[in-house]
């Protein structure tokens, strides 16, 4: 991984030819749209071929697109685009993905399961620019915090730029690496610093980071003996519990906050989060809010479980929805001058300290949409249901206890 022109792509491409000259291998080339290969993977190995002094050792073949050895070797290509086309795949001991983290997880899982080919030992190599840590690269090859998966500190790779771990090489370039690369070109990249930092954190530092605009720039997380500390001294503190359910593939969030209306910061300060969980597990999980009578705001789009938590002894209460309040609940959360949370909220700082809104085929910013789905952030939205935060300009608008 690393940033643009750092010849990431063309290393990978060099290696592959190198070990297909060596030994009899096939090879499977993917990207996720295969509409891209051909001007990417294809025409790249072609011009390595050519410069290694081996092309005539090869042939290139574009219908259907692939390249054969003259020892028996070949390379076939891909894309993700049409994922039952790997089922017949056969014989395959070594795959580049190129460009990774645009491949859906689901098609990395497809290519894992191919990948058995006996005798000779098996490769994935994955190439990428490192965008954003919500992507599943990062979460599998890193760490994964909302499911406590730690391998490695991306930290440690930026200042290592080579690491082993378990059964992964691990290795980092930017484009100093590159000689060959013109001067003009990476004073371009340097000037992205004044036009798009995200950007240039990726092409030029090739690091993780957020990619896009994020949602929440005023969030911090604080250490929770801080947090309560400062709940401690607020001037009449509005107490609000929310819930997003959730069962197999999403996940169930509870969320206490603190409301400091006077000075517009919304405190985050302890979290329930879980998945594949039944209700009698969770209502077992939050028993603690039957002792206390605390109201939880639920989402209205479960009434049964609404339902079943109240005949267990929960005080819940359905949220309003409306078409749009998507949108308005993120805006009403915006509001807040600080968004604090507590260091024990682990699912929650991941989620919403990075959140990034999802944008249109023009760029533009999808205000209801987001990089991932932030379950918290349901959770938060349903909690304040009933509250609104004055606007930045202290219209003085009433507070819904």
């Amino acid at each position: 991984m690393g940033g643009y022109g750092s010849s990431k792509s063309y290393h990978v491409a060099i290696k592959i030819i190198k070990k297909l000259l060596e030994e009899k291998r096939k090879v499977l080339v993917v990207r996720e749209v295969f509409d891209t290969i051909r001007d990417s993977c294809f025409d790249l190995l072609q011009e390595i071929a050519i410069n290694m002094g081996v092309y005539n050792t090869m042939q290139f073949m574009v219908s259907p697109m692939q390249i054969r050895f003259s020892n028996g070797s070949k390379i076939i290509f891909k894309g993700m685009d049409k994922p039952s086309k790997l089922k017949s795949i056969n014989g395959i001991s070594i795959v580049w993905i190129e460009e990774c983290s645009e491949v859906k997880y689901e098609g990395f899982k497809e290519i894992l399961g191919r990948l058995r080919y006996p005798g000779v030992k098996n490769h994935i190599i994955l190439s990428t620019n490192p965008v954003s840590k919500s992507n599943w690269c990062y979460k599998y090859f890193f760490q994964d915090k909302s499911n406590n998966i730690f391998i490695l500190d991306d930290e440690e790779l930026y200042e290592k730029r080579v690491i082993l771990r378990n059964y992964t090489y691990y290795h980092h370039s930017t484009v100093d690496d590159n000689f060959f690369v013109p001067k003009s070109y990476i004073k371009q990249l340097d000037e992205l610093k004044i036009h798009d930092v995200d950007l240039w954190r990726i092409a030029r530092k090739g690091r993780f980071g957020v990619n896009g605009k994020i949602v929440f720039p005023q969030f911090q997380m604080m250490d929770h003996d801080k947090v309560m500390k400062e709940i401690e001294h607020i001037n009449k503190p509005i107490l609000k519990n929310g819930m997003d359910f959730g069962f197999v593939t999403s996940y169930n969030a509870l969320l206490k906050l603190a409301v400091d209306h006077d000075n517009k910061v919304l405190y985050i300060y302890e979290e329930y989060y879980s998945r594949d969980k039944t209700d009698i597990e969770i209502s077992k999980d939050i028993e603690e809010f039957k002792k206390t009578r605390e109201i939880i705001k639920a989402d209205c789009a479960e009434p049964k479980a609404i339902k079943f938590y109240r005949q267990q002894g929960f005080k819940m209460k359905a949220c309003k929805k409306f078409k749009g309040s998507r949108k308005q609940y993120t805006k009403k959360v915006k509001r807040f001058h600080k968004i604090i949370c507590s260091d024990k909220c682990v699912n929650t700082v991941y989620e919403l300290k990075n959140l990034t809104y999802k944008e249109n085929k023009n760029g533009e910013i999808i205000e209801d949409e987001f990089n991932i789905d932030p379950h918290t952030l349901s959770a938060i939205w349903y909690a304040l249901d009933d509250y609104e935060v004055s606007n930045l300009k202290g219209s003085g608008m009433r507070v819904f206890k």
